[in-house]
């Protein structure tokens, strides 16, 4: 979640309150997060794996993002690696992993090819600190026979969540996911999942979630979490 999407979400929320047109979604105006090796490639724009439903909803959404009352926000391949006069913390905790296989990191979210695992885009309200997800799984994310596994799940939650939490606080991790499984969701289909900014207390911040059907008439999954926005002095191990 620490990637390249965070920091040009974070630019476009930048430009809508400085009152920039919501429709080029502006970068940011300083580079949260470099990296050598990253994919220019929005994955959060259309694709031919995406059905006609998920399309649907993708034009309505954008409808909506016209007014500026919501936010588009893109999604990319690759976890960027950090510049050390901006994030020593996170330069020194890579110091213990292999260079070679850091350079080879990957958003695990996009490491399956097109239409097989996780097909989302994702839609911000600065207003009401909301952010809906529109979900698509492919067939490589099956569980019990004919549904998704709950592990997909869970991690669309917690990328949806901490999105949320990120362009509230910034630099952010988890620190506890609860997650209540109501129904198990059939495979490839589509559902919506709703995250809410809660509450900020200091550096902690407080997000809810539910995961609905597309006609909104099935609650498949709610969700709390608690993240802690980094202390990008601090050092550990």
């Amino acid at each position: 979640m620490l990637g390249r999407c965070a920091a040009r979400a974070l630019g476009a929320l930048r430009g809508l309150r400085e009152g920039a047109p919501p429709a080029r979604s502006p970068g940011p105006s300083r580079r949260l997060l470099s990296s050598e090796k990253v994919s220019d490639e929005n994955h959060s724009l259309p694709k031919p794996c995406w059905s006609k439903d998920m399309r649907l909803l993708f034009d309505q959404f954008m409808k909506k993002c016209e007014d500026g009352s919501w936010i588009h926000l893109p999604s990319y391949e690759y976890i960027a690696t950090q510049r050390s006069q901006d994030f020593p913390t996170f330069i020194h905790a890579s110091e213990l992993i292999n260079k070679e296989k850091l350079s080879q990191g990957r958003l695990f979210t996009k490491s399956f090819e097109d239409g097989l695992g996780f097909e989302y885009v994702m839609f911000y309200n600065d207003a009401e600190k909301r952010i809906v997800c529109v979900f698509q799984g492919g067939p490589h994310l099956q569980g019990m026979p004919g549904f998704f596994h709950g592990g997909a799940i869970a991690t669309m939650i917690d990328a949806t969540v901490g999105m949320n939490a990120i362009v509230s606080g910034g630099i952010v991790m988890t620190a506890n996911l609860n997650i209540d499984f109501k129904r198990p969701i059939p495979l490839c289909s589509i559902v919506l999942i709703n995250s809410q900014l809660d509450k900020i207390e200091g550096r902690k911040l407080f997000v809810s979630c539910n995961v609905q059907s597309v006609d909104k008439k099935i609650l498949y999954t709610e969700a709390t979490s608690l993240f802690v926005k980094l202390d990008l002095e601090k050092k550990f191990d």
